[in-house]
């Protein structure tokens, strides 16, 4: 696809338009934040599925952010599609729509199950369009990572917001992580299925070792904070992070494996049991 040297203006016009942060646009076209910045900069070209996900969202022509001849920017709308030949474009675009139907898929079947025509048809469109947005399965499970991980961090920090303290972020924290709900599951389910992935991609492991640095970040500022107030004991923040998130991982990994109702470890056990790690390695005497 060629591109001449004002797509990166024009792109900076559709975000302009947006209203949005370069973060929240990124975001939105399911894109990761620091390589729309160096597109943005002409340290990196778009790719042709980057620019098709903007002109989606934007509801723009995508001769118009080539800069070929024609085509409607942010301020005029596409010629609209005649009825019947399309499902209509949902409210959050359609790239979003495929990544929220792709990682319910996985929740439910397992990445490796899932296949391209079964993600177009919860979308309602054809295999053709998901291609248009994602070429291929690795873009796929790149996007749906990164979207998992935009999504968990938005929900900690919206559930550490009223937090009475650092005691109480913790406590906070480690409910968010206990599969209680289906949802919370179905989201653990996800992340066991991209940690495997994680391990023969190198995109994904990539995206997954940035993705626990910053957890273990905030589980550290956390405990660094409530050594300060006094409700923990002196400890080494990173160290007791570690230890935390490791306990979290694997006793969500054994709820996982039995039933909600059935044997096995429950998510009542799993609470319990960080509260008590928490209460002995970190409470203040």
């Amino acid at each position: 696809m060629e591109q001449g040297p004002d797509v990166p203006t024009r792109v900076r016009e559709v975000i302009a338009a947006a209203g949005v942060t370069q973060r929240e646009f990124a975001r939105r076209i399911v894109m990761d934040p620091s390589k729309l910045s160096r597109s943005l900069s002409g340290t990196r070209r778009f790719t042709a599925a980057e620019l098709a996900r903007i002109a989606d969202i934007a509801d723009v022509d995508a001769a118009w952010l080539l800069g070929t001849r024609g085509g409607a920017g942010p301020a005029a709308a596409r010629p609209a599609v005649p009825r019947g030949r399309r499902a209509a474009t949902p409210p959050e675009g359609r790239p979003l729509q495929i990544i929220r139907e792709t990682v319910r898929l996985i929740a439910d079947h397992g990445f490796h199950a899932v296949r391209v025509q079964d993600i177009a048809k919860a979308c309602e469109t054809s295999t053709a369009a998901i291609h248009y947005h994602f070429p291929g399965r690795d873009d796929l499970l790149e996007a749906a990572a990164r979207w998992c991980m935009d999504e968990d961090t938005a929900r900690r920090a919206a559930r550490i917001a009223d937090a009475a303290d650092a005691a109480d972020e913790l406590r906070q924290l480690i409910e968010l992580q206990t599969p209680r709900t289906a949802q919370q599951r179905d989201q653990w389910s996800v992340w066991l299925d991209l940690w495997a992935e994680a391990a023969r991609s190198t995109a994904v492991g990539r995206l997954h070792t940035e993705y626990y640095r910053q957890w273990r970040a905030t589980v550290a500022d956390v405990v660094r904070r409530g050594v300060a107030q006094g409700a923990f004991r002196t400890v080494d923040p990173e160290a007791a992070a570690l230890h935390l998130t490791a306990l979290i991982d694997g006793l969500a990994a054994q709820v996982l494996a039995g039933t909600p109702e059935g044997p096995g470890t429950r998510p009542d056990d799993m609470h319990a049991a960080l509260l008590a790690h928490v209460d002995a390695a970190l409470a203040a005497r």
